[in-house]
């Protein structure tokens, strides 16, 4: 098994590689409250809440490590889309239907099924027990993650998928509607699947989180993140290579 040591110096080395802006993000999800370490940040230890994609924000960015459970994130499809508590279908369809996310409750309904197709029942199985998630820089994780999360430009973006898919082992795998991307795709799916995703923030992550309007992100699973660096910049052989070292 790769330890943390190598998983900090790839994120170091990624952050670099691809002169990214913010850093890559690990991060681990928890079955209980007492996998917390030290020195991590709960919005609730504060009487406050905040959404899974503010927390990852703060981690690519300020470097911060910030634990997350349902006491912790304001965001109901969050929560719910996770398991961490036990929420209806018909509350939770209702919640969105009030916040005027889509049309109306058929609209809903359609979301919701085509959302639940992403998954298979073992997928689900993988998800139960969990109560939370802890994110971190990847240079600086604590523990060994779950998923890496890596926000970029277009350009960077581009020499990540190709890195995955340099022998179409590990190519991306994704729809798009600009809605619950970062919480679900960004980490609970590639955790679960171990496909990676490609995520295309939406309205929460750009007004919630402060995602800047060009930036997008790949979350993976987290041992992919080796893959991803021993296949960068090797689409295109040489001429890859060079095009990237000259900003084009």
């Amino acid at each position: 098994m790769t330890d943390l040591t190598n998983y900090q110096k790839a994120g170091n080395k990624l952050y670099h590689k691809l002169h990214l802006s913010t850093y890559p993000v690990a991060i681990k999800y928890i079955k209980s409250k007492d996998e917390i370490p030290d020195g991590a940040m709960r919005p609730s230890a504060f009487g406050r809440k905040m959404a899974l994609c503010q927390a990852i924000t703060q981690a690519r960015r300020a470097g911060s490590t910030i634990a997350m459970t349902a006491d912790d994130n304001f965001c109901t499809p969050a929560t719910a889309g996770h398991q961490w508590v036990d929420i209806s279908l018909e509350d939770l369809l209702e919640s969105q239907v009030r916040q005027g996310w889509h049309k109306d409750l058929e609209s809903e309904k359609r979301r919701f099924e085509a959302s639940a197709k992403l998954l298979a029942t073992k997928d689900i199985g993988r998800m139960m027990g969990y109560i939370g998630f802890i994110c971190s820089p990847l240079h600086e994780a604590y523990d060994i993650p779950d998923s890496v999360l890596v926000y970029g430009d277009g350009v960077q973006l581009t020499h990540i998928i190709q890195a995955l898919s340099y022998e179409h082992l590990h190519a991306p795998s994704s729809t798009f509607e600009g809605f619950g991307e970062t919480c679900l795709k960004g980490g609970l799916i590639p955790f679960v699947t171990e496909i990676p995703q490609v995520i295309l923030p939406g309205a929460g992550d750009r007004s919630f989180a402060g995602i800047s309007e060009h930036e997008m992100a790949v979350g993976m699973p987290a041992n992919l993140v080796f893959y991803t660096l021993e296949n960068l910049f090797k689409t295109g052989g040489l001429s890859g290579q060079f095009s990237y070292a000259n900003g084009s």
